[in-house]
């Protein structure tokens, strides 16, 4: 077993873009060798990074080499962990529990990138990867800012509103939030809300069903009653999935967002 964060295999994966190069890599996380894909502009320079963390659970909502192209493009350093147990990774995704610790230590596969520009990391995070992203932003204080997209904030909410995750929740978190009351806590993120020091923006559509606006005002509430810095871009008109068009301009300016951050 190696030290967490190490880079145990490199391997080149097609790029979408003839100007970002992408690398599967296989790094060490708590014990276990987890993958995950790496983006990166082919020009050289100083970036800035991101950490992506994806939504979905096992194969449904895998990271797609297009948007981390797509992010890469944007002057920026993209890694996305898998989560362990995917695409041959050991260990099994645990939905937001010890698998948070392989967003954590793929900071560390980050900043062993010699075109990081120093001391600017973000992270930008959809659906399910929302709870992954506030516990990184607990977990880590090297951080800027914090970008979460249709995100996952309060995970008894999620066991309530959706009802076709429930068979796949009790499996993974090991009952229901009355029999397993511990194991839903210790994914609970909200009451170390305070921990958090990087900059939040939450993005959400406000007709979303798959994860309610509800989480995204629980969240903004929970920041501002710490006295936290958050932004909120609430769209009215979009479900959980932004037609493309749109999709592609809130990215740029997500991105210009989170380059006109001040590390706290």
């Amino acid at each position: 077993m190696k030290e967490n964060g190490t880079v145990e295999k490199r391997r080149l994966y097609p790029s979408p873009n003839p100007h970002i190069r992408l690398v599967e890599i296989t790094y060490w996380s708590d014990g276990l060798k987890v993958k995950g894909l790496l983006a990166e502009p082919i020009k050289e320079g100083k970036y800035e990074g991101i950490i992506y963390l994806r939504g979905g659970m096992q194969h449904i909502g895998m990271v797609r080499p297009s948007r981390m192209a797509q992010l890469a493009s944007q002057g920026f350093i993209v890694f996305a962990p898998y989560y362990r147990g995917n695409r041959g990774g050991e260990g099994r995704d645990e939905f937001a529990g010890l698998d948070r610790l392989d967003a954590v230590y793929a900071v560390d596969v980050l900043k062993q990138n010699p075109s990081l520009k120093h001391n600017r990391i973000h992270v930008f995070a959809f659906s399910r990867g929302g709870l992954m992203a506030l516990w990184l932003a607990v977990l880590r204080k090297d951080l800027t800012s914090v970008v979460t997209w249709a995100g996952v904030s309060d995970i008894v909410y999620t066991y309530k509103e959706r009802k076709d995750m429930r068979r796949m929740m009790k499996r993974v978190i090991g009952g229901t939030p009355n029999n397993a009351a511990d194991a839903y806590r210790e994914r609970n993120v909200l009451d170390r809300i305070h921990e958090i020091e990087a900059s939040v923006l939450i993005i959400h559509g406000m007709l979303d069903a798959h994860v309610s606006i509800e989480q995204a005002k629980i969240l903004e509430d929970s920041l501002i009653a710490q006295e936290k810095q958050v932004d909120t871009w609430y769209f009215p008109q979009f479900t959980h999935h932004i037609p493309p068009a749109s999709n592609r301009e809130i990215v740029k300016d997500l991105c210009e967002w989170m380059k006109e951050q001040k590390k706290q």
